[in-house]
């Protein structure tokens, strides 16, 4: 069942790194100039994950009437993981304005810049938290994927928006690596919080814990939104779009569906395996997000997204034939006990 849903949650995850922010940039592309209505969309759509929560309820309540199984809570989680969550949640809700305040002002072929310091970032907190142990495979992994990354950023400065000063390109390069420190630091975080409560984590409250982050990062957006009068700015926005009107609300809704994929994905890899995990299979799918914009937004694809893509596969390939080895010893160890010597 831990396969199973470690599976799922890495399609979630990789549906969310690719398409979160490609429906973000045609947002801004067409029109849209509200940062914080964008960072509020990041984790807006969280009352989504009422619907798997209920299923769960409905479920575990029809397997105690028929057996022995304690009766489910409505909420599982305790005041302490709550606590955690919302202060993890407001975290991720500076993120996300972060976030936005990049991707409005960058073009789609410099998100390398975030996934490579992201990763980067993810490594070192993980060890620095929660003692992430570290194989020759995982760190060759992380190189790869890192050097895939920085290949990308290299035409990053060719790129720049038609129109746009040097100040705001750079204001945009500082937020977006701001961004990928932050999340970098917020995955182990998760980790920790998993590993230090007295609760036992089941993907039922793992959904519980990723419902009040994301309301408690909403909430920070939504702030955002009110002192900078986006509610009243939204209708005269949608009319002007130059997509339509009905485009515009389509494209807001997309995108929150989009990076509660990503949330729930990122969330839920954390609890079937780690952070560092988690952080490499953001960095493994930027090419896929690359060859996206190349489709989409018919951008050229030159022969440096070629070589990132072949590095990002290499590293994804390196990582899981890591875990695989490193399974089997553990295999190895448990029919082979120390006392007796191994065949």
């Amino acid at each position: 069942m831990k396969r199973l849903l470690l599976v799922i949650n890495s399609i979630l995850l990789a549906i969310g790194t690719s398409g979160g922010p490609l429906v973000m940039r045609l947002y801004f592309i067409h029109g849209g100039k509200r940062v914080w209505l964008s960072s509020f969309l990041e984790t807006g759509g969280f009352p989504i994950i009422l619907i798997p929560l209920a299923i769960s309820y409905i479920h575990h309540r029809h397997r105690h009437r028929h057996t022995t199984a304690a009766k489910p809570k409505l909420v599982s989680m305790k005041p302490p993981l709550f606590v955690a969550s919302a202060i993890i949640g407001i975290l991720t809700g500076l993120d996300d304005y972060l976030y936005a305040c990049g991707v409005a002002r960058l073009p789609v072929s410099t998100f390398s810049l975030i996934q490579a310091s992201h990763l980067a970032f993810t490594a070192i907190f993980a060890f620095l938290l929660v003692k992430q142990n570290f194989t020759a495979y995982s760190v060759n992994s992380i190189v790869l994927l890192t050097v895939g990354a920085v290949v990308l950023a290299l035409r990053s400065s060719g790129d720049r928006p038609h129109g746009e000063s040097t100040k705001q390109y750079v204001i945009g390069f500082v937020m977006i690596v701001a961004a990928a420190a932050l999340y970098g630091f917020v995955l182990p975080l998760v980790e920790l919080v998993y590993s230090k409560t007295k609760q036992t984590i089941t993907y039922s409250l793992v959904m519980e814990i990723q419902f009040v982050m994301c309301f408690f990062a909403t909430l920070f957006c939504t702030i955002g939104m009110i002192i900078d009068n986006d509610f009243k700015v939204i209708p005269r926005e949608a009319r002007d779009y130059k997509l339509g009107e009905t485009k515009y609300y389509v494209v807001l809704v997309w995108s929150a569906i989009m990076w509660q994929f990503f949330f729930l994905g990122a969330i839920g890899v954390i609890f079937c395996a780690s952070s560092l995990l988690s952080g490499i299979i953001i960095a493994a799918f930027l090419p896929v997000t690359e060859v996206l914009a190349v489709i989409v937004y018919r951008e050229n694809f030159q022969a440096e997204k070629g070589v990132a893509l072949v590095l990002s596969l290499w590293g994804f390939v390196s990582y899981f034939y890591g875990e695989i080895k490193q399974a089997k010893k553990k295999k190895n160890k448990k029919r082979c006990p120390e006392t007796e010597l191994p065949l």
